[in-house]
């Protein structure tokens, strides 16, 4: 059991991401001191919408410097921390030449590096680590492998490589890495970590610079790329107000312990279009129709997808046991569906999709 100061300062790694800026919102408003770290403080539109937060709230913001790969860039930032939030990790899921370079090694690196400043931090007593479902499968087909195709905290990702869903496979290699340094800590038992796994998180953004997948698949949603038809291709989905509840639960929370997945639902492509229907109406292309997985699978790569992947995910549902989040850290979901339309709503607001009269 672990009690955090509320006086003392909390570091959050990658403070302008989409989630982290959600959890530094409840912090500042809650009246936390926050020590958030960035790739560039001076990079104003990056970090504006930190800077309103915290001058509308009664906490104190504190910008720093700090780059993944850059040994040493946290030990300023996290110096008087008690509290320590790594959600900052690479989040590319298409566009790369070298999957390790872009994906793994800057996760894998940045963890060992955000790990070795906790070691030379003796006021740190908790770590959350920012992981994800993908940590705990790498494929819908692994469903099968685990009761009622349901994956709980006590499920890996061994499907995943390099070359096959490397993102995922950053996701699991990072998380692995945060468990090898927390047992092999030079004072034992000196500080605990909680890693926090959420799945595709949805919802609106508290900046239009954000990143996500969800916008992406949002985008098809309103283009026309899945206008005839949504392949059978299953999700568990988060609202991202709950991933930031969840973060600061888990560090504040004194009995928090172990992984937690974070997840409000389990809907299929074409359920999410229905929801999307259901509030907008018919004037943008959502799908009607599943698309057959042979058809989807011979037009795959059309779509930036591999065969493979089609192969191992289209036809498998999936789903995800939230029942500790619920009973240790008092997560209450949020309806992904209505978070689905807020975040589409916001797209069409941003320009991101375009407007339909």
């Amino acid at each position: 059991m672990t009690t955090i100061n509320p006086k003392a300062p909390i570091m959050i790694t990658g403070a302008s991401g989409y989630v982290a800026g959600w959890i530094v919102k409840n912090l500042l408003e809650a009246g936390h001191t926050v020590h958030a770290t960035v790739r560039d403080p001076a990079k104003t539109k990056s970090v504006a919408h930190l800077q309103k937060i915290a001058d509308n709230s009664t906490g104190t913001l504190k910008l720093f410097k700090a780059d993944l790969l850059d040994q040493g860039a946290f030990d300023e930032a996290m110096a008087g921390c008690e509290l320590v939030l790594h959600t900052a990790s690479p989040f590319i899921i298409s566009g790369f030449k070298d999957a390790y370079e872009a994906l793994v090694r800057p996760a894998l690196e940045g963890t060992r590096n955000v790990f070795a400043s906790v070691e030379r931090t003796p006021s740190v007593k908790r770590v959350v680590l920012t992981s994800s479902v993908a940590a705990t499968y790498g494929d819908n087909i692994d469903s099968l492998k685990v009761p009622n195709g349901i994956f709980n905290e006590s499920h890996w990702n061994t499907s995943s490589t390099v070359d096959h869903q490397p993102y995922y496979y950053s996701k699991t290699v990072a998380e692995r890495e945060a468990w090898k340094l927390h047992a092999e800590q030079s004072v034992p038992n000196r500080w605990d970590l909680v890693c926090v796994n959420p799945g595709l998180v949805v919802g609106p953004a508290l900046t239009t610079n954000s990143i996500s997948a969800s916008i992406t698949t949002l985008q098809q949603f309103g283009d026309g790329t899945m206008r005839f038809g949504a392949p059978h291709l299953w999700n568990g989905l988060v609202d991202v107000r709950d991933v930031a509840d969840a973060h600061v639960r888990a560090g504040l929370t004194p009995e928090a312990n172990g992984r937690y997945i974070i997840c409000g639902d389990t809907l299929s492509l074409l359920q999410m279009g229905s929801a999307l229907r259901q509030h907008f109406g018919s004037k943008y292309p959502f799908p009607l129709v599943p698309a057959p997985k042979l058809a989807f699978w011979a037009i795959a790569p059309l779509f930036g997808m591999t065969r493979d992947y089609v192969s191992r995910n289209v036809g498998y549902k999936i789903g995800f046991d939230n029942s500790r989040s619920q009973r240790d850290l008092k997560i209450e979901y949020r309806d992904v569906r209505g978070a689905i339309c807020e975040h589409f709503q916001q797209l069409l607001d941003d320009g991101l999709i375009k407007k339909k009269a």
